[in-house]
């Protein structure tokens, strides 16, 4: 059973603001949305001053993500419970999952659904059904 081990519900708070303000700003401002699979999809093929502030934004994800550990005394270790293949397949699905849905869940339910996006709101409504579809399947049908 899973179990929560650190609920900070101030800091999700303030960390899910600055997430929304950081969306809104980039929109209002550079007048673009801030979906990262989007972002990542386009990395490759864009050149210019175009592929720059997609990499530019990018490495400063990493670099406030990354600062915030060192100012914590945070270590960063990945280990799974499941062999690498399989995660590796599993990050594919997601991509392709993504790429179908025009974003990835947090894309539409941030970017998407503070611009008021109709298909945003089926898609966030789609997503969150299909847990719950799976959580219950999950927990009762096996």
């Amino acid at each position: 059973m899973m179990q929560i081990v650190d609920f900070t519900p101030v800091r999700g708070l303030i960390g899910g603001s600055l997430i929304g303000l950081a969306a809104v700003f980039w929109w209002l401002t550079a007048g673009r949305i801030a979906g990262i699979s989007g972002l990542l999809g386009q990395i490759l093929e864009t050149r210019g001053r175009e592929g720059l502030w997609r990499w530019c934004f990018l490495a400063g994800l990493v670099m406030g993500a990354g600062g915030w550990m060192l100012t914590q005394g945070i270590s960063w270790s990945v280990r799974f419970p499941v062999p690498w293949p399989l995660v590796a397949v599993s990050g594919v699905l997601v991509g392709v999952g993504a790429q179908m849905a025009s974003g990835c869940t947090s894309g539409h339910g941030v970017c998407g659904l503070a611009r008021g996006s109709r298909r945003s709101t089926l898609v966030v409504a789609v997503f969150l059904a299909s847990g719950m579809l799976t959580v219950f399947v999950v927990r009762h049908g096996f």
